[in-house]
């Protein structure tokens, strides 16, 4: 079975990877699916190339063969068609990520493919992390070692670079 994992993953931390690594294991094919949102431009840290980017490192790095990466603008759905695929794969820290993504799941069954939406919940150790959380540390010069994957750190140390030579 095909599943998407869709998201911003401005940056992807860890709670991402640990469930784009739990997804692997579950399923033949793992989609990543980087949201490109024309209207966001401004306000993302990195741009959709980057974040597809540093996605590929980071699965490289974990060895999941059976995981890509692509972008996608629009609606999800119509990007589930184009790929044949009819489950989304979705994380879940909180009852209020909970709250947000049943209506989100509701919404998308009124739609071809009417995919399924099938919840992972966040490992423990990772419930607490979210991506502004990760760029707010960083860019006070914090360290967010522990709650991401090299190839973020990475990317994110490069960021800094860049923003304190400007």
């Amino acid at each position: 079975m095909h599943v998407v994992y869709p998201g911003s993953f401005d940056p992807l931390h860890n709670g991402h990877l640990d469930v784009i690594r739990r997804a692997s294991r579950l399923f033949e094919r793992v989609t990543v699916a980087v949201l490109e949102n024309p209207s966001k431009r401004g306000r993302q840290l990195f741009s959709a190339e980057e974040r597809v980017h540093i996605i590929r490192d980071a699965v490289a790095q974990a060895n999941l063969s059976n995981v890509q990466v692509h972008t996608f603008q629009g609606l999800l759905v119509d990007f589930l068609k184009s790929l044949e695929a009819k489950v989304i794969v979705k994380g879940l820290r909180a009852v209020s990520d909970y709250e947000y993504e049943l209506q989100m799941a509701h919404l998308n069954r009124q739609y071809p493919p009417h995919p399924e939406t099938l919840f992972i919940m966040a490992a423990t150790r990772w419930s607490f992390i979210s991506s502004t959380m990760v760029k707010e540390i960083a860019r006070y010069g914090g360290d967010v070692s522990e709650m991401v994957p090299p190839a973020t750190l990475e990317a994110l140390l490069y960021k800094q670079q860049q923003t304190q030579q400007q």
